[in-house]
């Protein structure tokens, strides 16, 4: 019994054995009939990369058969997305979904050097080869064809592309050079299903919303509606009635026959290209061979419905019109197809052997790149200093005396104006954060220091934040988005887990989107907020592979890890979340009221701190006390009643970098001392880094008595309540005292 693979193959050749010549031959130069710009040579280049794509699809079917192959969604069905390849530039960033063979085979024939169907071979095999991946993943992707890798996640890249055509435009205000034409526009394609997701319509959205305050947003959305997700049918009719007239989105459908197409596609196309607007490209196609190669569609299509979408197989239809209007022979297109099937078994048989990569340092080299010597030079820059003194208003902020001392909140607002003053291509943005300057005042002055090009306010949506950081990343911008409090991140946070993060991995470093995320972080506020202001977990943070999590608890280390991090992400394309701790921003004691024992002077450029680096206080060899932010506080008014009122001499060891965590510091701390104490202002179960420190420590054989203390497993309540949850003072005293 025939498979489903061959049975769609088998019509193609069928058809093409049938067909009779049509009207006399076309000449190559023109149009395919009447007005049309789809000229009879390139309809042909279009079959043409039509048949190669559905080529690639069967041997990727075989190539997993054999056991040789990883990955068959294929894109049979979809193949009119090569005209919007076609259509666009090699220099219009592209951000594919997963049925895009054909889109990536057209734009391919605009960049000499650039194999297409070796390179999907490669990539279907997980060869170590493959250009893009390294054999990390089966994706779309070339860095010469301006195709970011995108992973299979459904409808999550949408918000960075909105955000690389946002980058696009903005550089002009800020006068600042990108590796683009100025009149580039942003591809971002999807399937109906994936039109539902939260995610997408919070980037369709986000552009209307940019459109709709006067911004240009030169996006071009591409939905190629199959009319089914999986096994789930589209409502007919769903994707035009959704957003046809949607304001301030051009909506324009590209049905019809290949020519009919080829012009809504290029009308839209130039819309965008010359209007810098949103449009919404409504592509309908058919999803032929199911969803993946495991799918078996039988268990929800009947084989009549099966086969009436077979019937409609575009490369049906596109051979019929070729031919019909004289563009190509029926030879000339069983040509192209022999052409076609026979390129892609020269490829098979040259690469699909090709070794993967077979060791864990491949495998994750370019997921956290550091060169601490050249993240130093980097960070020890600064500008002249009658440039800087006359930005800062005569008097600098390291200059400032003793009475006059900075708090956590003073510190980071210096640093950044010093590090925006330093780099042009800083941006910072998100809600409030520019004419408000923040709701706790930490961006006061930026805007009006740097102008409404570099900071400026988003609307209220951290998906869309973390989607303009990542775009405009990618576009050689270095951005600064904050997230305003600790428990918002979760909202978005697929777009540092599954997209900011993996970029780098899924591109071998090709493309990176670097960013030091800037988060109101942990708890201890007091009269304000309950758990959506006062988060104290950071588990899902630290999972995620390669992100780089500082945590600093005084105003001199905040401004030396800022410029540290803001280091990492300019020469390594790091993303780097910023914790601060909202509790400590405007903190100006510490044992004492009035003492002004956290107050700190303002480190000058050039001092820097960097992951591994931590700070101890004191030198008792009873305890090592580990924490960070507010726990750094906690655990030095600890110490000293320790010392006080036990009798026990600690040592204060501040981690700053939550992710690495500074294993190897700790260790020689702790070797020093009789017992570890780890004071942990996360919650006790996964929350924070007790455990990992705990943990490591016990392997290692190192410090003694070990123990921890944390903040309890529940949200934090309103009120005096949250003092029944929280990590207090009490609590590591009483910690220490249990280890002796």
């Amino acid at each position: 019994m025939a498979t489903r693979v061959e049975i769609v193959e088998a019509n193609l050749d069928r058809l093409l054995a049938e067909l009779a010549p049509g009207h006399a031959a076309l000449p190559d130069d023109a149009p395919l009939i009447g007005t049309t710009g789809l000229t009879a040579a390139r309809a042909r280049e279009l079959f043409s990369d039509q048949v190669r794509s559905r080529a690639l699809d069967v041997a990727a079917r075989r190539l997993k058969a054999d056991g040789r192959g990883y990955y068959t969604i294929s894109s049979a069905g979809h193949e009119a997305n090569a005209l919007v390849g076609a259509a666009t530039r090699a220099t219009d960033p592209a951000f594919l979904h997963y049925r895009s063979g054909a889109f990536v085979l057209a734009r391919a024939r605009k960049v000499p050097g650039v194999d297409a169907v070796a390179d999907t071979i490669r990539s279907l095999v997980v060869s170590a080869q493959d250009p893009i991946s390294r054999g990390r993943h089966k994706v779309w992707g070339s860095r010469e064809l301006w195709i970011p890798p995108q992973t299979s996640t459904i409808g999550s890249h949408p918000p960075k592309a909105v955000g690389a055509a946002v980058a696009l435009t903005r550089a002009d205000r800020v006068e600042r050079e990108i590796p683009l034409p100025e009149d580039s526009i942003v591809v971002c394609s999807f399937g109906d299903a994936s039109a539902n997701h939260a995610t997408t319509l919070a980037a369709v959205n986000a552009a209307r919303y940019a459109h709709r305050r006067g911004n240009p947003v030169p996006i071009l959305f591409v939905c190629e509606d199959n009319g089914i997700g999986i096994s789930v049918e589209t409502p007919r009719g769903w994707i035009r009635d959704t957003f046809q007239g949607t304001p301030h989105l051009r909506y324009a459908y590209a049905g019809g026959e290949l020519d009919e197409v080829w012009d809504a596609v290029a009308g839209a196309v130039d819309l965008c290209r010359d209007r810098r607007v949103p449009v919404f490209l409504h592509l309908p196609v058919v999803r032929l061979l199911g969803h993946a190669g495991s799918d078996v569609e039988t268990t929800y299509r009947t084989v009549e419905r099966i086969e009436a979408e077979e019937a409609r197989d575009p490369l049906l239809a596109t051979a019929r019109r070729l031919v019909a209007t004289g563009a190509a022979t029926p030879a000339q297109l069983r040509g192209l197809v022999e052409d076609a099937r026979a390129e892609v078994e020269r490829a098979v048989l040259a690469h699909a052997d090709e070794p993967p990569l077979r060791t864990y340092a491949e495998v994750v080299a370019p997921i956290a790149p550091h060169d601490p010597d050249r993240v130093r030079a980097a960070a020890s820059g600064t500008v002249p200093e009658p440039e800087r003194r006359a930005h800062f208003g005569g008097e600098l902020p390291e200059e400032t005396r003793a009475a006059t001392r900075r708090t956590m909140a003073a510190a980071i607002n210096a640093a950044l104006h010093d590090e925006m003053l330093r780099r042009p291509e800083t941006m910072l943005f998100g809600e409030d954060v520019a004419t408000k300057g923040g709701v706790y005042h930490v961006t006061a002055g930026l805007q009006a220091a740097f102008g409404q090009g570099r900071v400026f306010d988003t609307l209220l949506d951290e998906t869309t934040i973390l989607g303009l950081a990542q775009g405009a990343g990618m576009l050689g911008f270095l951005p600064i988005p904050e997230i305003q409090y600790l428990a918002y991140v979760h909202n978005a946070l697929d777009q540092l887990r599954g997209e900011a993060c993996s970029l780098a991995f899924f591109s071998d470093g090709q493309f990176t989107n670097p960013m030091v995320v800037r988060i109101a972080s942990f708890a201890y506020q007091k009269g304000f907020g309950g758990h959506f202001h006062n988060d104290d977990a950071i588990g899902a943070l630290r999972d995620i592979p390669g992100l780089v999590l500082a945590a600093p608890a005084r105003g001199d280390d905040a401004a030396r890890m800022l410029r540290g991090a803001l280091a990492m992400a300019a020469e390594h394309g790091r993303v780097v979340a910023f914790l601060e701790p909202i509790a400590l921003y405007h903190e100006k004691d510490l044992h004492e009221p009035g003492d002004g024992g956290w107050l700190t002077d303002y480190p000058p450029p050039g001092e820097a701190l960097l992951p591994g680096e931590v700070a101890t206080y004191g030198d008792g060899g009873d305890v090592l006390i580990v924490s960070y932010a507010n726990g750094l506080r906690m655990s030095l008014r600890a110490a000293r009643r320790l010392t006080d009122d036990h009798g026990v001499r600690a040592t204060v060891l501040d981690l700053r970098w939550l992710n690495p965590l500074p294993l190897d510091a700790v260790r020689e701390h702790a070797a020093r001392c009789a017992a570890v104490l780890v004071a942990d202002e996360c919650r006790a179960t996964g929350g924070g880094i007790a455990d990992a420190v705990v943990a490591d420590l016990a392997r290692a054989g190192t410090g003694g008595r070990l123990g921890s203390v944390c903040s309890r497993d529940s949200y934090v309540p309103l009120g005096p309540a949250a003092d029944t949850v929280l990590l207090s003072e009490d609590d590591i005293v009483s910690g220490v005292l249990a280890l002796r």
